[in-house]
């Protein structure tokens, strides 16, 4: 493993561009805000390992389509704060809704993605006057991928296994994720994308960008500790106290848009997820796409993704 290079600072990931660039107060820490436009509220949430800078096309194109997009780095993530705690999915709703009240509205449209996604889902079943329509990328339902996990060990267990065991050991992936540039991270992207996406100067791009913000002094540590507690809470009362909590189905619109391709949520674990909605549900699939399809396939996922806000 390489030697590090000095580490980032997070200001790094304020790329300029169409977009304003802020800071909120929100469930007592400070969140990166990135805006475009004008209009109804649409938070976006990103993944692992990324920053706000996945959004990059989806703020230009809801902006010009007449909303008011706001990206945010997630806690632990980019220029928002690192505290050592707080990464359960509890705080981490916590810290969206606060946001959606500290930007001055009384509910928002929300999308996420991976991670974003699930912290979506939660924010969905425990703040739900908050979420105008929810729609979530390669992100099934919480409660799915813990379900999946079970009766599909050759399929969802193995998948989740083959990343997520490996992150709960202590320092290492910390260490692997920076090590060389941040090596490891593109190695990730490339391996959990779609074949017509990687090779190209747009995830070149990316690649170069999220290798740099994972470097982010206690970003690698703090993105980690999301994967930590999902697997640590299924032992204990909390992650009982969780489920029950997260098992309340959405009466909003949900649009869930999966990669047909992805190695790590599959596309048949997100199909479950119709089981905590009782509003309507569409479940749209990307063929040739892995786990990122806002980046994979920019134009095709925000097409889907406006019919669902405009209907």
């Amino acid at each position: 493993m390489g030697r590090e290079a000095p580490r980032p600072e997070p200001s790094s990931v304020r790329v300029p561009g169409p977009w304003r660039h802020g800071s909120v107060s929100a469930n007592g820490i400070r969140l990166h805000t990135v805006e475009a436009g004008q209009g109804p509220l649409v938070v976006l949430l990103h993944g692992f390992p990324e920053f706000w800078w996945s959004w990059r096309h989806q703020l230009v194109a809801l902006a010009a389509a007449g909303f008011r997009a706001v990206a945010v780095d997630l806690r632990g993530y980019g220029d928002s704060d690192k505290p050592p705690r707080g990464y359960d999915l509890w705080t981490l709703a916590g810290d969206v809704a606060g946001l959606i009240r500290a930007l001055g509205e009384p509910k928002a449209h929300v999308v996420g993605h991976d991670w974003g996604g699930i912290i979506a889902w939660t924010l969905t079943a425990l703040h739900p006057r908050l979420v105008r329509t929810l729609t979530v990328l390669d992100a099934p339902h919480p409660l799915a991928i813990r379900g999946s996990a079970v009766r599909d060990p050759r399929g969802q267990l193995r998948a989740t296994a083959s990343y997520a065991l490996g992150f709960q050991l202590p320092r290492w992936p910390e260490r692997s994720l920076r090590a060389d540039d941040g090596a490891r991270v593109e190695r990730i992207m490339r391996a959990w994308s779609g074949p017509d996406w990687v090779g190209t100067p747009d995830f070149a791009e990316a690649a170069r960008r999220n290798r740099e913000a994972m470097r982010i002094s206690t970003v690698a540590h703090c993105c980690l500790e999301y994967y930590r507690w999902a697997l640590r809470s299924q032992f204990r009362a909390e992650g009982r106290r969780f489920a029950a909590a997260v098992a309340r189905p959405a009466e909003v619109p949900v649009l869930q848009v999966h990669g047909a391709d992805d190695p790590c949520l599959l596309e048949r674990t997100a199909q479950v997820s119709s089981r905590w909605v009782t509003g309507p549900f569409v479940h749209h699939v990307l063929p040739g796409t892995g786990h990122f399809p806002h980046q994979e396939r920019p134009e095709a996922t925000t097409e889907v993704v406006l019919e669902h806000l405009r209907g």
